[in-house]
């Protein structure tokens, strides 16, 4: 399922949406995963091979419940995933997000946490609350 923010009328910018990411996405995923500046900010260790990005894409991001490339005209610049909590804390959702540091700083994270928030609800009855953990590192997040 494709979500649309929609092209701003008035200045013509870049049209964002979330859609799956897949393997076609493998060259716009290393811009970003294989960054030092955005991996600091991250749980996991930037990239450094190809192989090793199409085998995230492969056993993570394509069997996993809700993860979505943030893209602007299509192209991917970063990804967002909602992972479902379990047991007596599934109605809990923990929310994650990363984005190209080329496009900090310009609201993207923000209007995608919030097309986020206005779906995940109706895909996802049974979840209550959504939440984020941020580094204190990073006043963007």
């Amino acid at each position: 399922m494709e979500e649309t923010g929609g092209k701003d009328a008035q200045n013509g910018s870049p049209e964002l949406s979330l859609r799956p990411l897949d393997l076609s996405d493998i060259d716009d995923f290393m811009v970003w995963a294989a960054d030092d500046k955005v991996s600091r900010f991250c749980t996991w260790d930037t990239y450094t091979s190809k192989e090793a990005g199409i085998d995230f894409i492969e056993n993570t991001v394509i069997p996993h419940p809700w993860f979505r490339a943030i893209c602007l005209d299509n192209k991917a610049i970063g990804a967002i995933s909602v992972s479902a909590n379990n047991g007596g804390n599934k109605c809990r959702g923990e929310l994650g997000y990363v984005l190209a540091s080329k496009y900090w700083g310009k609201g993207i994270a923000t209007k995608a946490v919030k097309m986020v928030a206005s779906t995940i609800f109706k895909e996802w009855p049974h979840l209550e609350r959504l939440e984020a953990l941020v580094d204190v590192e990073n006043g963007g997040s």
